[in-house]
C-alpha cells in the first residue's frame, strides 16, 4: 500500500516514496515544529483509549514517543502487533513541564503523528519480547534466544556491546594507521601445520580431494609479509579457529588484533600494545596510566602460581620450605 492517513493495511507494505528524515534517538528540543519522517519498529503502547495513543517507535539510535490523537488513526495503529515495522510522518513538539521523562534522550519531546505507513507487520504474538527482557531474571533461556536471534539482537544492552565493539575496533585501527602499521587481510585456509592446538579441518570437492585447515592465527602468512619487506609494520584483526573443548576462556572461534613488527626490541612491542589500550579506554573517558607494570614469568610463577595472576586480590604465595 502506499502512504495512507489514516488506515494502513496489514499487508507487507513497499517502501514509502520518502525515506526517514531522522532517527528516532536523536531528536532534541530544537527540532520542535520541524517536519518529520521515521522508521523504526512499534513498541507496546504506553497509553491509549478511543481517541489518544502514546507509542514509542524505536530504530538503531533510540526511541521517541509517538502520539497519535485522531480516532481512526488510533484505531488502525492499535490494531498492528508489537515489533511491527513501521514509517510515520508527523511533527516534533516539546513535550509540557510535567510531562518530560528524564530518564530518556528524548524525553522532552514527541512526535504527533499524521500519516503512517505499514511497512512489514510481525507476528501477533512473538516467542518473547525483547523490551520486556530487563535483567537476568526475565531472559528467555538461551536455546530459545538462539533460534530466534533477530528478536535477540534487539535488546538494547545486547545490541550496545556489538556497537561498542565496532567502536573500539575503529579506535585501535585508526591509531596503528597513524603509527604507520599497514593493515593485511591474511589466508583463512592454509595447509595443516603442526601448532598448539587441533585444527579445523575443510575438505574441497575437486577430483583429488584435499584438505585444508583453517588458521589458528596468522602466523605463517605474517612472517611471509615481514621477511618479503611488504611492510615492517603489519596489524590485522584476525579470525581464529581451534577445534578445542570448551573451557571459560577459550572457545572454538575468537578474534585477536595481530601484530608484527620488524627491527624492533620487546619493549618497542609492549609500548605499542599499551599505546593501543590507552586509545579504547580513552573511549570512556578514562585515562589509562601508563606504562603499565611488568612482571617477569618467573615472578609470576613465584608469587601466584600462574603466568595470568588476578592482582586484585593480593593472594602471594609464601615460600615455607625452610
Amino acid at each position: 500500500s502506499s502512504l495512507v492517513s489514516p488506515h494502513a493495511t496489514l499487508s507487507t507494505a513497499r517502501w514509502p516514496t520518502q525515506a526517514p528524515t531522522h532517527a528516532c534517538g536523536r531528536l532534541r528540543p530544537e527540532h520542535a515544529d520541524h517536519r518529520v519522517v521515521l522508521a523504526g519498529w512499534m513498541l507496546a503502547p504506553r497509553k491509549i483509549s478511543r481517541k489518544l495513543a502514546f507509542i514509542p517507535l524505536q530504530d538503531v539510535s533510540g526511541t521517541v514517543q509517538l502520539v497519535v490523537t485522531d480516532p481512526e488513526l488510533v484505531d488502525a495503529m492499535s490494531n498492528v502487533p508489537v515489533e511491527s515495522v513501521v514509517c510515520v510522518h508527523g511533527s516534533v513538539q516539546g513535550r509540557s513541564q510535567g510531562a518530560v521523562n528524564e530518564a530518556m534522550r528524548t524525553g522532552a519531546i514527541e512526535v504527533r503523528v499524521d500519516a503512517w505507513e505499514l511497512l512489514n507487520a510481525a507476528a501477533s504474538k512473538l516467542p518473547f519480547y525483547p523490551t520486556q527482557c530487563h535483567d537476568a531474571a526475565s531472559l528467555p533461556n538461551e536455546a530459545l534466544r538462539a533460534k530466534h536471534r533477530y528478536l535477540d539482537l534487539r535488546r538494547p544492552t545486547l545490541a550496545s556491546h556489538i556497537r561498542e565493539r565496532s567502536r573500539i575496533m575503529h579506535a585501535a585501527r585508526s591509531f596503528l594507521h597513524e603509527c604507520d602499521f599497514t593493515e593485511v587481510e591474511t589466508p583463512i585456509l592454509l595447509r595443516s601445520t603442526p601448532e598448539g592446538a587441533r585444527e579445523f579441518l575443510v575438505p574441497t570437492r575437486g577430483t583429488q580431494p584435499q584438505f585444508y585447515a583453517l588458521q589458528q592465527s596468522p602466523q605463517q602468512p605474517k612472517q611471509l609479509l615481514m621477511v618479503s619487506g611488504v611492510t615492517d609494520r603489519y596489524f590485522q584483526f584476525a579470525k581464529c579457529f581451534r577445534d578445542e573443548d570448551l573451557r571459560a576462556d577459550r572457545q572454538p572461534e575468537f578474534t585477536q588484533l595481530d601484530v608484527e613488527m620488524s627491527f624492533v626490541e620487546q619493549d618497542d612491542v609492549i609500548a605499542v600494545a599499551e599505546d593501543v589500550l590507552r586509545e579504547v579506554w580513552a573511549l570512556i573517558d578514562y585515562e589509562l596510566p601508563t606504562p603499565i607494570a611488568r612482571m617477569t614469568y618467573h615472578d609470576a610463577m613465584e608469587k601466584y602460581g600462574s603466568d595470568k595472576p588476578d592482582l586484585r586480590f593480593g593472594c602471594e604465595l609464601v615460600d615455607l620450605t625452610d
